[in-house]
């Protein structure tokens, strides 16, 4: 289960209720193992990303930015019954991400869209 974001703008989630922190899921298909292999190597291929955990339905990730060495939160959730990937990213320290954030996961939409002719943007 994806933890809420905080009411700071220093995270973006598709299961938050507000417009400011919320973000689309991502639309997936085909074999739910072969969306997280696909999505483990979208976040190994991106600057700063390190897959910590994985399952069967979720992996959790940190980014860390290259100059000031801070640590992202990144956490998917895959939901077979709807066909999307919930996701949550989140800065672990500061108050402002100036859009780090969502930016970084409109990256990882649009990478898994590219890797695999199933993948929808949703």
């Amino acid at each position: 289960m994806l933890v809420p974001c905080p009411s700071s703008p220093n995270c973006v989630s598709s299961r938050a209720a507000d417009n400011a922190h919320f973000v689309a899921p991502l639309a997936v298909s085909g074999d739910p193992g072969d969306v997280l292999r696909r999505l483990r190597r979208v976040i190994e291929g991106m600057s700063g990303g390190r897959v910590v955990t994985t399952s069967d339905t979720a992996v959790h990730a940190e980014f860390t930015s290259r100059l000031f060495r801070f640590v992202d939160d990144l956490d998917l959730e895959l939901d077979e019954r709807t066909r999307v990937v919930h996701v949550r990213s989140s800065s672990r320290v500061g108050y402002w991400d100036w859009g780090v954030n969502r930016r970084r996961v409109e990256a990882i939409r649009r990478a898994l869209a590219t890797e695999s002719p199933n993948a929808t943007a949703h």
